[in-house]
């Protein structure tokens, strides 16, 4: 299991926050996925024998926001 923060930009409002968490959390091996709008950061809790960060941050970018 691991854990990562990755800086997200394009989060404005409430339903941004939920949708970067939502589609984080249709992956298998996401465990948990929390965004914080004022940081404009998601932390997320995985199984890296599941999936690797490459493919959380390209779910992030698929949503429509932008992984720094």
């Amino acid at each position: 299991m691991a854990s990562t923060v990755l800086n997200v930009e394009g989060m404005t409002c409430s339903h941004c926050t939920k949708a970067v968490e939502q589609a984080l959390m249709t992956l298998d091996g996401v465990k948990a996925a929390s965004a914080d709008l004022e940081a404009k950061t998601v932390s997320i809790d995985y199984d890296t024998a599941v999936i690797q960060e490459n493919e959380l941050k390209k779910t992030i970018n698929d949503a429509g926001y932008e992984v720094k």
